[in-house]
């Protein structure tokens, strides 16, 4: 990640964006249970909302220095903070109550590993359980942004016959302004 966007994404200005914008959908979308999986905190201000929502918050971040800062910065929290791939690190299948992807897919290697990541997440999800995500629309301020950075966007058209194909139920995905779409998809419980 370039240091202008690490910037942007560890500053009050977003914090805010998140508070007023975010929370409030969260909250909306899905009941988050009690033992949230969070896929690329970054600098962990999305860390910081779901601890206010949930009971427990495992973190998954691929960046060494980043992950060492989260852990450091929510030491005594109720957040586990893991430096890793999510789609190898070691974790339980079937333990989470929601899976959330905020802002981070578009930072991954190739379409293939994000869907390799969706496969993984409806594995470590609980049958019921939520995923959540918000994602960048692939626009030229956009990609500005994303100049040095690895930035493969996700194309919303496709994504719900993707999270289908990786085992997920009931996806929804819109666009939420100019520059973000929004999803929901749900691990489906078993018949019975």
């Amino acid at each position: 990640m370039n240091e202008s966007h690490l910037s942007y994404l560890a500053s009050p200005a977003w914090a805010e964006t998140l508070r007023t914008d975010l929370l409030p959908w969260l909250r909306r979308v899905a009941d988050l249970g009690d033992d949230v999986l969070e896929i690329g905190p970054g600098p962990g201000l999305t860390t910081d909302l779901l601890l206010e929502t949930t009971g427990r918050v495992t973190a998954v971040e691929v960046d060494p220095d980043l992950a060492a800062g989260l852990r450091e910065r929510l030491r005594g929290s109720n957040a586990e903070i893991i430096q890793g791939d999510a789609r190898t690190v070691e974790l339980e299948e079937g333990r989470f109550t929601a899976g959330t992807c905020f802002s981070m897919l578009h930072h991954m290697e190739s379409p293939q590993a994000q869907d390799e990541l969706f496969a993984r997440l409806s594995r470590l999800l609980r049958p019921g359980a939520a995923l959540i995500g918000v994602d960048s629309l692939d626009t030229e301020m956009i990609r500005q942004g994303h100049r040095g950075d690895t930035y493969v966007p996700v194309d919303p058209d496709t994504l719900e016959a993707r999270l289908h194909a990786a085992g997920f139920a009931d996806v929804t995905v819109h666009r939420s302004n100019a520059h973000q779409f929004r999803f929901t998809a749900r691990k489906p419980a078993p018949s019975s």
